[in-house]
């Protein structure tokens, strides 16, 4: 009996370390990000945490040197909002609105241009929440994804 007790002290004290900041940190989701930049297409991942806080790195698919880290904060009630700061210099701002606990769709402004950008969705699910550039549509080359034309 007394070694039952011990054991189940040892699990709630476990169980509850798991709940600490530290342990949230654990339970996090990564999630494929597609974006369009004013004309360019900018792909990547987006990591949640059950805090609701996150990082995103992305890559330009023109010139893959460009890349972008930052930090969003998010909740179901409000959606959420970030910053990036890229490798060219440029900086973002955006706001994002959850589709799902893991999708979700978004927009801001990218150094002097307009972004749009989802994340967890597939190029064709996409598609209604990005503003593609003029004639252009999202396709796989056959291992990427790019803005090809229609």
């Amino acid at each position: 009996m007394l070694n039952d007790s011990i054991t189940a002290a040892i699990a709630c004290i476990a169980l509850l370390g798991l709940a600490s900041p530290a342990g949230a940190q654990a339970f996090s989701a990564t999630r494929a990000v597609i974006a369009i930049v004013t004309d360019d297409l900018y792909v990547g991942e987006a990591v949640g945490h059950l805090s609701g806080a996150g990082t995103l790195a992305i890559h330009a698919q023109k010139n893959p040197a460009v890349t972008c880290i930052g930090e969003f904060t998010s909740s179901a009630a409000l959606g959420g909002s970030g910053q990036l700061h890229c490798s060219d210099g440029s900086v973002a701002t955006f706001k994002f609105t959850r589709l799902t606990a893991f999708t979700g769709h978004g927009v801001g402004s990218f150094g002097g241009g307009a972004m749009s950008f989802v994340y967890g969705l597939s190029a064709t699910e996409a598609a209604p929440y990005l503003k593609l550039p003029e004639g252009k549509t999202l396709k796989y080359n056959g291992i990427d994804l790019a803005l090809a034309d229609l």
